[in-house]
């Protein structure tokens, strides 16, 4: 079983930016995607980004051009969510996700556990 374990949320005024990160507890031969869902209160989890080996990625339309997904060049089981111009719509819970790229964006073998991301004025 993999773990794996967010950081990197909490409090930002709007304009402002966090960083994210995933820390994978160990590397797993099915694991060649990694993305980040949110949550915010009352609606559904969404895919916000997706990085598939090979640093191919991809972004949910509402936050192109100021989410950026990338892996760690030292910590290579480490992927970060690197999110600017930050306003309060993208205010959420925020998790990790990891496993094969089929199913990724559907029902990802392995979750973290959240993190929270408000922004407020």
């Amino acid at each position: 079983q993999v773990q794996l374990v967010e950081s990197g949320g909490g409090l930002v005024q709007p304009g402002g930016s966090l960083r994210l990160s995933c820390a994978a507890s160990r590397s797993d031969f099915s694991i060649n995607a990694m993305g980040w869902y949110r949550q915010p209160p009352g609606k559904q989890r969404e895919l916000v980004a997706i990085m598939i080996s090979g640093d191919n990625t991809n972004y949910a339309d509402s936050v192109k051009g100021r989410f950026t997904i990338f892996r760690g060049n030292a910590a290579k089981n480490t992927v970060y969510l690197q999110m600017n111009s930050l306003e309060p719509e993208v205010a959420a819970a925020y998790y990790c996700a990891g496993g094969p790229v089929s199913s990724l964006s559907r029902n990802p073998r392995y979750w973290g556990r959240g993190t929270q991301v408000t922004v407020y004025s």
